[in-house]
């Protein structure tokens, strides 16, 4: 059967289970899906084809993603690798096929549509993503994305809502609308429509839809329409990754981010009047180029002041041929110094906000066969008893199931709670 790594996003993971199906089965291929969000995340590219190698002897490698879109000829260098695929080229079933082309890497800022096959993930998770958005029309100094994925691109709403319809009649209860840059989709589809209309629809004509949840969003972007479903739809789930990236507004400049620190702070305590429950999540990068200690002191005030319990945080990396690898760089050790800073002031606020949920229902989507997922705000729970039985042996509590729990305590950072 046909392996797949996958890497990164969760783009990545959806279009990962789309080239699942249109690789089909072939005992002898492994499939790399990369990233190249960081340098860190190359090298862990290249590590996983090493180790593929190793577990797979014999096999095709094959390469894709972002960090093979950027960098073709250093992959194809490399003795293990078979061939390298484009993010444009992994759309197409015949490009897993072998081939005696070893690169098959086109110019990604041609491509102008996402085909509607990529607009799901399948395979055994408890959740389907489902990709709405393409590609970046933004240019922040520190990113080298734009270039893996090309210009931004929607996928139309009508094949959007038919592939959600088919994911909830697959069983199915909890999809995630995902993208590289969420909240701009639309504007290159006829009407202009906003991806509040989008989840509107979505809403209106999938009502089986237990638990429609948001990835990454840009703040600046979220506009009434969507505040007002993200606030108001219970179906929405109360869970909000934001780029945010830094908290100080030099900084965010530099960056080219289009929003300030007073408009994140602010968005974020409009959404908690509103709905107090939504936990917020963040995109922070620790030892930007000219970074001060007073400006990375603002990064970390903003933690709290955004009441951020679900950090992601990366140590600045230096990709080539973006602007911000042409300031002045500060000394590695210092960036990873305030990387861990950043990390452990993260946890501690992730561990009290933990401990504030204790003695409250939840509703918990069962990702695990021993009765561990998420619940709505994306916090890390399981049932006390493992995937218990509700009562008959033919109601057992299976993965994919939302299931009413209590929450009792905590045991390794995860809540524990007994089914209601």
């Amino acid at each position: 059967m046909t392996e797949i790594v996958t890497l990164g996003c969760r783009l990545n993971a959806a279009e990962s289970e789309a080239m699942r199906a249109l690789a089909g089965d072939q005992d002898d291929l492994v499939i790399v899906n990369s990233c190249a969000v960081t340098a860190e995340a190359v090298k862990q590219a290249r590590k996983e084809i090493k180790r593929a190698a190793k577990r797979r002897p014999g096999a095709r490698i094959l390469v894709t993603g972002c960090a093979a879109q950027v960098e073709p000829q250093s992959f194809a260098a490399m003795p293990e690798v078979t061939a390298v695929i484009g993010n444009g080229e992994k759309r197409t079933a015949a490009n897993f096929l072998p081939s005696p082309l070893q690169v098959r890497v086109s110019d990604i800022m041609a491509v102008r549509e996402t085909a509607p096959h990529l607009a799901a993930g399948f395979g055994d998770r408890a959740r389907a993503f489902v990709e709405v958005q393409n590609g970046c029309d933004h240019r922040c100094t520190f990113c080298i994305i734009p270039y893996g994925r090309g210009p931004s691109r929607s996928v139309p709403a009508g094949a959007i809502v038919d592939r959600i319809k088919a994911l909830v009649d697959e069983g199915y209860n909890e999809v995630v609308l995902t993208g590289v840059d969420t909240t701009s989709y639309g504007p290159d589809l006829p009407g202009a429509p906003t991806l509040g209309h989008l989840v509107e629809r979505v809403l209106t004509l999938v009502p089986g839809l237990a638990r429609l949840r948001l990835s990454s969003l840009d703040s600046v972007e979220i506009d009434e329409r969507l505040f007002a479903l993200v606030t108001g739809e219970s179906r929405v789930q109360p869970h909000l990754h934001l780029s945010l990236q830094a908290g100080d507004d030099m900084i965010l400049k530099r960056m080219k981010r289009r929003h300030s620190r007073a408009e994140a702070i602010g968005m974020v305590e409009r959404l908690k009047a509103r709905r107090p429950e939504i936990s917020i999540g963040a995109d922070l990068i620790a030892g930007f180029p000219t970074e001060t200690e007073a400006q990375a002191q603002n990064s970390l005030a903003l933690l709290e002041e955004c009441d951020i319990v679900h950090a992601h945080v990366f140590p600045f990396s230096a990709r080539t041929g973006t602007p911000a690898a042409r300031m002045p760089q500060l000394d590695p050790m210092l960036v990873t110094a305030r990387a861990r800073r950043l990390r452990e002031a993260a946890a501690l606020r992730r561990r009290h906000w933990l401990r504030t949920l204790v003695g409250t229902d939840q509703s918990l989507l069962v990702e695990r066969l021993d009765g561990r997922g998420h619940t709505a705000c994306y916090a890390p729970a399981r049932l006390a008893s493992g995937a218990a039985p509700r009562g008959a042996a033919t109601n057992a509590i299976r993965r994919g199931d939302v299931v009413a729990i209590r929450i009792t305590h905590i045991e390794d950072d995860m809540l524990v709670g007994d089914a209601l």
